[in-house]
This record gives structure tokens, C-alpha cells and sequence, in this order.
């Protein structure tokens, strides 16, 4: 009789169990099917050229849904006028994402963050967590674009763990493991995001996101502080790395948006 009494105890807990953890994938994948809209690639466009469109990274809609946020070094370098090429962002998926002219409304070289303003009616903007309430440990997520249009632009999401908040930069214990970049950063040094997930050049840009609510709490950046931090490593590492909102907020608000 206990034997049976005890099986028939642990059915109902196993079974709470596996409800609970789908409720949890359920949560990120209605999360995602959400935010895919406001998830957008940035480029170059020029009519005559082969192909006529070139990926440089991700961006997502903020504000009054007429702006993204990417990172400054997602910018290409200037552009050829003289030919008609222009700064593009790609919104809408496969064979489906249209072309929306953009312009830079300011950049963040400090942060490596750029707000452009787009072309066209308004697209779903998404909205910003209190990124300092983030704790070490916590599930997080992004979406992005990390091999670019090789794959076709259709955002991909990967979990993360977030595995330390660190300083953008470590002091260095030889002044030959120095340059100019780390030495800058070290003037005015600022905590990022570590993060346990594999990211791509491709993915700089991306909204990194609560699985639960898809509030932004950073934006992935694999390019500006991968070369920072791991600047004495021949291979870098696996590591992916984030921006904190807070800088986000405060470049949309010093342009007169609200976040």
C-alpha cells in the first residue's frame, strides 16, 4: 500500500514538472513571434550593383516606430552617392522584407550605438526593461540576423545565459598588450553583458531580451567590445557580449523620443 502511495504521489509531480517547463518554451516562442517584426537588417542598397543589396548587421525598431537601433560600427563606411548607393534597412522576412531608406539621427561612439530613422509607415517598436534589475545567472534571449543573408533574412533567436557583469576592459599586465582602443577604454571603462551563447558578426545589433516579456534589457554587440576584451587572444573566444539598454534609453531620449 506505501508503494503504491508513493508512486501515485509522484505522478502528479512529474507531471506539474513537464507543464512547467512547457509554459516556459511556450512563453519564449510566443516571445519571439512577437518581436520578429520589430527585428529589421542593416544595409547598403545600390541598383546597379551585383548583388544590389548588401547585409552589414541587425537593428530593431524603438520610439515612435520610425527609428532603429544598431551598432555604430554596423554603419558602412561612406557611401558611394555618386552611384546611388544608399544606407537601407531590410523589415518583413525571405523574399517578403522590403527596403526602407535610413538616415543617422546621432551615434554613440563611446557605447557603439547609432539611431537611424527609417522611411515608411510606422513597424511594432519594442520596449525596454530596467536593465540594472538584471541579475547574473537569469535566462535572457536574442534575435537576430548572424550569418546575414546567406541564410535569407529570417531571424534567428538563441537562449542565453547571462554569465557576468563585467568591465568592458581589464587592465593589462604587460603595457605590450596595449593599443589605442583598449587604452581609451580604460579612460572611461563602463560594465557589460557576458553572455554563454555563441553570436555571430551578423548578430551585431540585436535586441538582447526577457524570454517572458521581450523587453530589451541590451543590445549583442561582436565586433566593439570582443575586440576590447579579448584583444591579446589570437583566437577570440566563443564568447557573446551586450551593451546594457541604459545607453540605449538615454541616445533615444537625447533625441527627443520617448523610449
Amino acid at each position: 500500500m506505501l508503494i503504491r502511495m508513493r508512486c501515485f504521489r509522484a505522478i502528479p509531480f512529474f507531471s506539474l514538472l513537464g507543464l512547467a517547463i512547457s509554459a516556459h518554451a511556450a512563453s519564449l516562442a510566443d516571445t519571439v513571434a512577437m518581436i520578429k517584426p520589430s527585428i529589421v537588417a542593416v544595409g547598403t542598397l545600390q541598383q546597379d550593383r551585383a548583388p544590389p543589396s548588401r547585409f552589414i548587421g541587425t537593428g530593431f525598431v524603438v520610439g515612435d516606430g520610425n527609428h532603429v537601433i544598431t551598432n555604430a560600427h554596423v554603419l558602412p563606411p561612406p557611401l558611394d552617392t555618386e552611384n546611388h548607393e544608399e544606407l537601407v534597412i531590410f523589415s518583413g522576412e525571405g523574399e517578403q522584407a522590403k527596403a526602407r531608406t535610413a538616415t543617422t539621427v546621432s551615434i554613440d561612439p563611446k557605447h557603439d550605438l547609432a539611431l537611424l530613422k527609417i522611411s515608411g509607415p510606422s513597424l511594432p517598436a519594442l520596449h525596454f526593461a530596467n536593465d540594472s534589475s538584471v541579475r547574473e545567472g537569469e535566462s535572457l534571449a536574442f534575435t537576430g540576423f548572424p550569418i546575414g543573408m546567406v541564410l535569407g533574412l529570417y531571424p534567428v533567436t538563441h537562449r542565453a545565459t547571462l554569465s557576468a557583469i563585467t568591465p568592458i576592459v581589464i587592465p593589462a599586465a604587460h603595457a605590450s598588450d596595449l593599443n589605442v582602443k583598449v587604452i581609451r577604454q580604460l579612460m572611461t571603462p563602463f560594465s557589460v553583458f557576458q553572455l554563454d551563447a555563441t553570436a555571430y558578426p551578423g548578430n551585431s545589433g540585436s535586441p538582447l531580451y526577457e524570454p517572458q516579456t521581450g523587453r530589451v534589457v541590451g543590445i549583442v554587440n561582436m565586433v566593439f567590445v570582443k575586440d576590447t576584451k579579448e584583444h591579446v587572444l589570437s583566437e577570440p573566444s566563443g564568447i557573446a557580449y551586450a551593451i546594457p539598454s541604459v545607453y540605449i534609453v538615454s541616445l533615444i531620449r537625447e533625441a527627443g523620443l520617448t523610449p
